[in-house]
């Protein structure tokens, strides 16, 4: 009950200062001073006169300075408190003709960190981060880290703030937290999306709607990531929040009706530039809010115990797309499939999987079962290496993903009978730049020739990290800067438009005379 009663107050006080001092409550007080005279004389007079300041008392309005240089000196770590001074340049804002923004930031694939690098380096690069955050902002400007990897800017009201100058500052902070950091003597670079609200875009300019905005605004460069940036506009949806209740019921749901399948990423020979397979990527297709990444529903399939269901769609759509290549005259050699750690404690997975590809009558050469190097890493020898094995003696291909992340050893990917090792997208980003890197990529390029393993380079976005993987001998890529992930009716004219490039001879030009 305390507790209760504590909340209470505190949205109490929250809310008497936002009506308090407003830019409408200043406007009406005068007014209000003059009607309590008239009507009630001097003792009303003074009953205003006290009552306004005990009440701006009550509401904590004179706890923190209120110039137009207010910034807090310590970290803010409460949403509340971030609230709270969005609010205040809100109301600045308006009362002075000047414009504000919310910023916020979320590190890519921030859930690995602390399985690669332990709790306490993930936490120390993460306050390397937001210091580095402060260096770039000016003094009244505030930044903060609220939970998990995402970090929130306050950007203090200025005269002229625009799009372009919001986007131009939402560049400078993410370059800054993309930049190289050392953890544990190894060379880490991150990748941030980054989602910003401007007030002069909003109905209510208030500090929970500044937030809110940019909230949806970062979960649409999410969906659009790695290190994609959005700006909130009406049309935008909210973002799903996994721990309602409701929401977990919708994403069970879209995938019982089908709203939640297969996309398709192609994978090309550094050597032939050839396609050599795509991977089955799960996607949910929402009827209003677009395109949802896994990051946002597989969190709430997991809690209903739908992942198994997931897999079967997921396989379905994958070799039904091979069936539908084939017919089409494409050459596609192979598709990837992951299996969760649901799936591969399956007893009867082996049996499932041989059925599906006598079904559809298909090769098992052409089905590559995607497995994570943490569920190699971490697997003892029980149903998990029994299917793994039996996949792998049925003819299938077997990928060992996100390699360089799970510590497997060589034991494990002799045991597991692995094929293919995915290097994972933190060892590639970069490559073409840094040294490190490419010693890195070159240690796991040389193990898995030694080991007669092929290699896949998994997040290449740029024509010089695929350049620099083929001279390093890694035998595929994957990734934005080769193709995005696309549904099934797509692949057929980009996989004509990719040979087509390949098929055209270079244009020279004339030479002058």
């Amino acid at each position: 009950m305390n507790t209760r009663l504590a909340a209470f107050l505190t949205g109490l006080r929250r809310y008497l200062r936002y009506g308090l001092v407003g830019p409408s409550a200043l406007a009406f007080l005068p007014a209000l001073v003059l009607g309590g005279f008239w009507l009630g004389g001097e003792e009303m007079l003074i009953m205003l006169a006290l009552g306004y300041p005990v009440c701006l008392a009550f509401t904590g309005i004179w706890s923190h300075p209120q110039g137009d240089d207010w910034h807090t000196d310590d970290d803010m770590t409460d949403r509340e408190a971030l609230e709270t001074a969005l609010q205040r340049n809100a109301e600045r804002a308006t009362t002075a003709s000047r414009r504000t923004a919310c910023i916020l930031l979320q590190i890519d694939d921030h859930t690995d960190l602390p399985q690669r690098y332990g709790k306490d380096a993930t936490e120390a690069m993460f306050a390397t981060l937001l210091a580095r955050l402060k260096s770039v902002l000016r003094g009244r400007d505030d930044v903060c880290r609220l939970d998990g990897a995402r970090f929130a800017v306050c950007v203090a009201p200025v005269r002229q703030l625009d799009l372009g100058n919001a986007l131009h500052l939402a560049n400078r902070l993410q370059q800054a937290v993309e930049e190289a950091v050392i953890i544990n003597g190894a060379t880490v670079y991150n990748s941030a999306s980054v989602g910003l609200s401007l007030d002069i875009n909003l109905l209510r300019k208030t500090g929970v709607a500044l937030l809110e905005a940019a909230e949806t605004a970062l979960a649409e460069a999410v969906r659009h990531g790695p290190s994609a940036t959005r700006a909130y506009s009406q049309e935008m949806h909210a973002p799903m929040i996994l721990g309602n209740e409701n929401h977990i019921t919708e994403a069970s749901e879209a995938l019982d009706n089908g709203h939640i399948g297969p996309w398709y990423q192609p994978q090309v020979s550094t050597d032939t530039g050839r396609v050599t397979g795509f991977e089955a990527l799960a996607r949910w297709t929402h009827p209003e809010r677009g395109m949802i990444s896994p990051a946002e529903f597989l969190p709430a399939l997991e809690q209903t115990s739908k992942m198994e269901r997931l897999g079967e769609v997921m396989l379905y759509g994958a070799l039904n797309a091979l069936k539908s290549w084939d017919a089409a005259g494409l050459d596609v050699p192979r598709i990837g499939v992951n299996f969760a750690s649901e799936e591969l404690r399956n007893p009867h997975l082996v049996k499932k999987i041989e059925w599906e590809l006598d079904r559809f009558e298909l090769d098992p050469k052409r089905l590559c079962i995607e497995v994570l190097e943490t569920v190699v890493a971490s697997s003892p020898d029980d149903t998990v290496v029994r299917n793994i094995s039996g996949l792998s003696k049925l003819g299938c291909l077997i990928d060992l993903d996100d390699f360089g992340t799970g510590h497997a050893s060589i034991s494990s990917i002799r045991r597991f009978d692995v094929q293919r090792l995915k290097i994972d997208r933190s060892f590639v980003t970069k490559v073409d730049r840094d040294p490190e890197q490419q010693r890195m990529v070159s240690a796991i390029l040389l193990m898995a020739e030694r080991l007669g393993l092929d290699t896949l380079a998994e997040g290449v976005e740029t024509v010089g990290e695929h350049a620099m993987l083929a001279q390093l001998g890694c035998g595929h890529v994957q990734g934005f800067g080769i193709g995005r992930p696309m549904p099934l009716e797509h692949t057929q004219e980009w996989t004509h438009a990719h040979l087509a490039k390949l098929a055209s001879p270079p244009k020279i030009g004339k030479q002058l005379g």
